[in-house]
């Protein structure tokens, strides 16, 4: 099965029309010459940007050295306004320290504390869908909804249905609508003390959800403080000091780091679990060994996501097809040499799961859905090579390990209870993460245990 794909760009365009095309789409403003390249440059009046695709220089760039290829800074002037000073984007020793003291808050048992959450935001899940059976649901927003509840149980202890989350949802709702990744500051050589070009309304949505984040972090602090804050991530994290100063986040760093936290952990989720539904829909066969190994899952322990091989297989496909981070920009901090070319200190260096995971010369069948793939000689060797949907490296995002949990866990949860089909193919479209441009339509039905081939329910 071949699912929908963006129609690459035909041609050469000047800059204007290029960050026209970006702004609407980052994927079908790239040439179709991306998915089989090893490298390409990109040259505009301002830097040179080269996307690189072939697997030993991503390993130079992302794990060997890493401190030589820092975040651009051009990514972050679209998303400062709502991730401040957080992990996503400083670099250096801002990152390390920050690094320090997160990480240990995703290692250990820390995934295994968490499973009882997402199983509390699956029934949820649950009960939301069966009041929809029957009819034709916007999947999409039903994940997000289902992500944030994750996102919300496992910081605040708290479920979406709590008035300050649902408010942070919709904040951060109308943040996405109004703000683009690129803006003219990523472009142009902006003077640093001159102010950003964000729109009033994106400015507007990154400071309400700013307040409502700090007014949960303030909360928090004070929880801590009085001895009577539950054992969670948010309380987790404030509490851990760096073992190098002896200092813990204060509120307001706190609030950083919620922010990206929200992002990665709630949008990313979102889009994977939307794309693998869709997948499955329009993979019949595929949906009922899902469903018939799902039906593993009776009280949520956490030995019961062993079982879950194949909605595991499942997810890591659409992971590949659909990575919910496009692209991530690094920046070379001396010159390097390339492939044959020489990049100068400053220049970008794109990297693109996008490109990278259907790549013409490393996948076989790039563009076909086939979770089967990750058991084959060719899908293990790309698995370590060219799959880096939650990045790689010192830099790799900690939440990975808790990702995959939860894709699988609420994928099996919903195909246990559900039978889900496809209406009109989604047209993907990339901003801030991979989505579909007018949602992912599906029709949901409840599911019999006939239904279920070879079931065990």
């Amino acid at each position: 099965m071949i699912p929908p794909k963006p129609p690459a760009r035909e041609g050469r365009v000047p800059l204007w029309r290029y960050a026209a095309l970006f702004r609407r789409d980052i994927l079908s403003a790239q040439p179709a010459r991306l998915y089989r390249a090893w490298m390409a440059e990109f040259r505009t009046p301002f830097f040179r940007s080269y996307l690189v695709n072939q697997p030993d220089l991503l390993h130079t760039v992302l794990r060997d050295r890493p401190a030589d290829f820092p975040k651009s800074p051009r990514i972050a002037e679209g998303l400062r306004p709502l991730l401040g000073n957080s992990v996503f984007l400083t670099n250096g020793a801002d990152w390390q320290r920050q690094r320090r003291i997160i990480d240990p808050a995703f290692e250990g048992g820390r995934i295994r504390h968490s499973v009882p959450a997402i199983w509390a935001a699956g029934q949820a899940l649950l009960d939301r869908l069966d009041a929809r059976a029957g009819e034709v649901v916007e999947i999409e927003a039903l994940c997000s909804h289902a992500a944030a509840d994750v996102i919300f149980r496992t910081l605040f202890s708290l479920p979406i249905e709590d008035r300050t989350a649902a408010e942070v949802f919709d904040a951060f709702r109308a943040y996405q609508r109004s703000q683009p990744i690129l803006n003219l500051a990523a472009l142009l050589p902006w003077p640093r003390w001159l102010p950003r070009p964000h729109g009033r309304n994106s400015r507007r949505a990154a400071a309400r959800l700013r307040g409502l984040i700090g007014a949960l972090c303030d909360a928090r602090q004070a929880q801590i403080a009085k001895g009577t804050a539950p054992d969670d991530l948010a309380t987790k994290i404030m509490t851990t000091p760096d073992p190098q100063t002896g200092a813990c986040f204060t509120a307001a760093e706190m609030a950083d780091q919620v922010a990206i936290f929200f992002l990665a952990g709630h949008e990313t989720s979102a889009s994977a679990l939307a794309w693998s539904l869709y997948l499955l829909a329009a993979a019949p066969d595929w949906q009922d060994r899902v469903a018939a190994e799902a039906c593993a899952l009776q009280t949520g322990a956490f030995a019961e996501l062993a079982a879950l091989k194949l909605s595991r297989d499942v997810f890591r496909e659409a992971l590949r097809l659909y990575p919910p981070v496009p692209m991530m920009v690094r920046q070379t901090v001396r010159a390097e040499r390339f492939r044959g070319r020489d990049l100068a200190a400053g220049s970008q260096v794109v990297l693109s799961p996008w490109h990278l995971h259907r790549h013409s010369r490393l996948w076989h069948d790039p563009d076909a859905f086939d979770p089967a793939r990750w058991h084959s000689d060719n899908g293990r060797a790309c698995a370590r090579e060219a799959f880096i949907p939650f990045s790689a490296g010192p830099r790799v995002c900690p939440g990975a390990g808790f990702a995959m949990a939860e894709g699988p866990l609420l994928l099996s949860l919903i195909l246990r209870d559900f039978r889900v089909a496809p209406t009109t193919p989604p047209e993907p479209v990339a901003h801030l993460t991979v989505r579909a441009r007018d949602g992912i339509h599906l029709r949901l039905d409840r599911r019999q245990a006939a239904q279920l081939s070879a079931s065990s329910c």
